[in-house]
This record gives structure tokens, sequence and C-alpha cells, in this order.
């Protein structure tokens, strides 16, 4: 039975949230029941894209039972606040050295504008590498969509997307899912050449083009320390003699 580990790591943090009795180990499979608190039952399809959403968590009915049902429900506000600052940090990715610089990065977007990382010195830089036809990469673009908008008026923050596919198929994906990153197409010698073999990445530049997170994968949290990592930059910032 495929095993769903996304749901394993929220699970271990929903423990920490509503329990301080020690953690059991539970694992959910595809045959597990996973239903709300009218008792209605939901199929993996539908449950599983909740959770990806970061608005979702579940709660075993019993934990003493290896086989029990979990109950699916929306979190608070509060609840999805005390799970952002309480989950660990993502894990840092082989590919970069925080504190390090990022190297160079000189290339066009897919609609011909050029960005050059060195003309980018005093600006924050965001950067996603993924591709269209993997699906963490997918699921995050949601959330890395509303740090754009959250973001917007404030021009000294970009946000830059390495994509390995071409052009015409962007624009296609682009129909049905929009990502308000500046996507640089056909970004596979650019992934290749930072050593990046795992899909997607995130990193953020300081105003000095230094790495300041990294990380691979999706994660429900990874918002949260990407806008993190953008306000602890804004406060040196803040905090610089003028």
């Amino acid at each position: 039975m495929k095993k769903l580990f996304f749901v394993t790591i929220i699970l271990a943090i929903q423990f920490d949230l509503f329990a301080q009795a020690p953690k059991p180990k539970l694992t959910i499979t595809e045959k597990t029941i996973i239903k709300d608190s009218s008792g209605m039952i939901y199929p993996m399809a539908i449950w599983s894209k909740l959770m990806q959403s970061g608005d979702y968590s579940l709660r075993p009915v019993d934990i003493n039972d290896p086989n029990t049902d979990f109950i699916l429900f929306k979190l608070t506000e509060k609840e999805k606040e005390f799970r952002n600052t309480t989950a660990p940090k993502p894990a840092e990715t082989k590919f970069f050295v925080t504190g390090k610089a990022f190297g160079k990065l000189k290339t066009t977007d897919m609609y011909g504008k050029s960005w050059n990382l060195k003309d980018l010195k005093g600006k924050i830089v965001v950067l996603n590498f993924w591709f269209i036809n993997c699906p963490p990469c997918r699921a995050e673009i949601p959330h890395l969509n509303k740090i754009v908008e959250k973001y917007k008026s404030e021009s000294d923050i970009v946000f830059l997307a390495v994509a390995l596919d071409d052009k015409s198929e962007i624009e296609s994906f682009l129909k049905q899912i929009p990502f308000q990153y500046n996507i640089i197409d056909r970004g596979g010698w650019l992934a290749q050449g930072y050593g990046i073999k795992s899909f997607p990445t995130n990193v953020v530049l300081d105003r000095e083009g230094i790495v300041r997170f990294h990380a691979t994968g999706y994660s429900t949290t990874l918002p949260y320390w990407i806008e993190k990592s953008i306000e602890e930059i804004k406060a040196v910032n803040t905090l610089q003699p003028k």
C-alpha cells in the first residue's frame, strides 16, 4: 500500500497541536478512512488536495489504534499560525549554502525581458525552480502566488521562476494554473549549473545576493518560511544606519 508521506508529516505536527501524550506511529494508506465530523467519507483525491491547501488537517479517532479512522477538519487561523511557528524549518538543500553567495544569473524570461543578478543588487530575490509535470511544483504555485500578491507594491522584491519547460508548454499550462512569478523558460541549463536535481527548489537571496533560505520539496509551511526570510532581510535593512 502506498504511504502518503506528506500526510504523515502533517499528522506529526497535528499531534503536537492537540495532544501532549507521546505520539504513536500511525500510517495513512489508500485504504484509511478519512471523514468529516458529520461522518461523510472523502475519497483520497479530495481529502489529499484539501490537505495540500494547508487549510485542513487530520485528527485520529483513536490514537492507540494503528488502523484508526481520521477526522478531516479545517484549521483556524490561530491553529495555522501555531503550526507554522512550531513546525521544523524545512531542511536545507544540498545545492546551496546559507550565508554564501548564490552566484551568477544572467538570462531572459519567456517574454524576452533580461535578468541579471548583478543588476538586482539592493533587491530581495525569491527564486523557484520547477517544471510542469512535477506534482509538488504545481501544488505550491497557489501559495507562491499569495506571497507575490502580498508584496506586489514593493518593487525591491523580485520573484523569478526557472522552468525546465518550453515557452509554448508553459503558456498552455498558465491558462489552467496562473503563476505570478517572472518565468524563465527552458531553464534546465540554469538548474544544472547550480547542481539542482530535485524540484521544486526555493531560494531567497538578500540584497547582496547572499543565500538566506533554501529548501527542496513541497510543504504546507514553506510559504511561511519564505515570507519569514523576506521579512528578516527587510528588518536588517531597516536597522542599517542611514
